[in-house]
């Protein structure tokens, strides 16, 4: 049995997870024959997908194109818009002016030259993503990332998707059962059942009885139904470190039909939390992300409110306030025995940063591409893989945990329990004492598909105004030539950028209505 090739694959849960999953592998595996692997997605009829995670990273680009959709329909059917990065608002000081960018373009010249300690000496007074980057004066003025006459997934500033979930589900959905041989099956698992040595032999379906497979994934959501429920893998809370652990979120219209579309996400901080706000073409999404421990569900729902009241300008309101709540965590491993977890059955965190999609991603792509030939080598790959995302998993909340860490926001007990040094992972610990006098760089984050490159973390940090010390026995009047080259390369692009490209509204129109050059 052991030495048998893999052929069959079962995924259990649909949504996003599921559908990105089964798509990749899918995708990968076919052959002139046909599909080199059969992979069947079992889907519960009753189970509502979530249907938050509305945010990606630029990854999903190559994403989209691997799977083989085209991104002219991707925008037609999810009602996609693009995204630049994210704005951060409030979170410093929560001053008026308080608010930075973290755009998805690496700034000019990066790792060419110490860019953090030119900006200091001589352009302090302008926020760093605004001097080492064209795309924050993109997002201001609601510019698309590209031309009508770009390819699609081609960028002229680097850029990922705003998207309705659950219509992004059907439409993944509708090309693996349509274009990639993917068996859909919809039915509710009621039992699993079991091999002799462990291994999972079949999961049993109320109506359509026991399918069969040599690899199942788990892709149930919180209910993890497989690596959690059946094979007892713990979830790591991670409560300790991020406490957000509850979510209230609705949908707003826009004033009028031809409102902006925003470039980016909005991340406003509260006094317990922070909004999300996001631009589709036919509405808002906006929630508010909040822990529990430090306000209640009414209050939450009320500041909530609030911020559409101020920034809806007139807007109705397309959905009442529909309250979430989650733990934030992951899975002590994630591949156990014949069954991997992917989605939220691996763990959660929170929204910031829409870090869940790209870790749907990285999981489908890392198993997709190192698939085991058969069950005797799966246990090596497995171990692989847990290595793999343990680390990402920490990365992930380091990064997060960084936003707040350096947040000067003194108001509210949550802001400051989040400062609290038993709340600050080790290695965080170190990465800030070591970053207080060099900046971020490939050398701290060494590993292949950082989910966050030296990049972002630099971004953060200045953006929030941890400044690295200027060392002065460095030449600095050689760096600072260089970097004052790529500041000017940047204000560059910028005005050239401005000039050139559509509005956001105005592109995806067009792509709607005419599609965008297929190369």
């Amino acid at each position: 049995m052991h030495s048998r090739p893999l052929e069959q694959i079962v995924i259990v849960g649909g949504g996003s997870a599921g559908w990105l999953t089964a798509a990749l592998v899918a995708a990968a595996h076919q052959t002139d024959a046909g599909p080199a692997l059969q992979v069947t997605l079992i889907e519960s009829p009753d189970v509502a997908p979530l249907g938050v995670g509305e945010g990606t990273w630029p990854s999903m680009r190559d994403t989209l194109r691997r799977i083989g959709v085209s991104e002219s329909d991707f925008f037609r059917n999810c009602d996609a818009s693009f995204k630049q990065g994210s704005l951060f608002v409030g979170w410093v000081d929560g001053s008026d002016d308080d608010a930075y960018y973290h755009p998805f373009v690496l700034p000019q010249g990066y790792g060419e030259t110490d860019l953090a300690a030119s900006w200091q000496r001589g352009h302090s007074a302008i926020p760093f993503a605004d001097l080492v980057s064209f795309q924050p004066h993109l997002c201001r003025s609601g510019k698309a990332p590209k031309q009508a006459t770009t390819p699609e997934f081609a960028a002229v500033a680097n850029y990922g998707y705003h998207l309705d979930a659950g219509k992004f589900s059907l439409f993944l959905r509708r090309h693996c059962t349509g274009k990639l041989g993917v068996v859909h099956v919809l039915d509710h698992v009621a039992a699993v059942n079991s091999h002799d040595d462990g291994d999972i032999a079949s999961v049993q379906t109320k109506l359509g009885g026991a399918i069969e497979g040599d690899l199942f994934i788990d892709c149930s959501g919180s209910h993890s139904l497989l690596l959690g429920k059946h094979y007892d893998v713990p979830l790591l809370s991670q409560k300790h470190i991020l406490f957000n652990d509850s979510a209230c979120a609705v949908q707003l219209g826009y004033p009028e039909e031809g409102s902006p579309i925003a470039s980016q996400t909005r991340s406003t901080a509260q006094e317990s939390g922070w909004i999300w706000d996001i631009g589709l073409p036919t509405r808002r999404g906006i929630g508010h992300v909040y822990s529990s421990a430090h306000t209640s569900d009414a209050q939450a729902e009320q500041a909530l409110l609030a911020y559409v009241e101020r920034s809806g300008g007139g807007a109705q309101m397309l959905t009442a306030p529909r309250k979430l709540s989650f733990e934030p965590g992951y899975r002590s491993h994630f591949w156990h025995r014949n069954c991997v977890a992917i989605g939220q059955a691996a763990g959660f965190i929170e929204p910031l940063e829409a870090s869940a999609l790209a870790m749907v991603e990285l999981s489908a792509t890392m198993l997709s591409d190192g698939m085991p030939a058969n069950r005797a080598v799966m246990d090596i790959v497995a171990k692989r893989y847990n290595d793999a995302f343990t680390y990402r998993w920490e990365r992930v909340i380091d990064f997060l945990k960084l936003h707040y860490v350096l947040s000067k926001r003194d108001a509210s007990p949550y802001w400051r329990d989040n400062r609290a040094p038993a709340s600050i992972p080790a290695r965080l610990c170190e990465s800030l004492a070591l970053w207080r006098s060099q900046p971020p760089s490939r050398y701290d984050l060494h590993r292949i598909e950082e989910l966050f490159p030296a990049a972002s973390y630099q971004y953060i940090m200045y953006g929030m105004g941890l400044v690295p010390e200027v060392d002065r026995h460095i030449r600095h009047g050689e760096h600072a030539e260089l970097a004052d080259g790529y500041f000017r390369e940047a204000a560059a692009l910028a005005r050239k950028m401005l000039a050139a490209l559509p509005g956001n509204r105005e592109l995806i129109g067009h792509i709607v209505r005419h599609g965008l050059p297929t190369s």
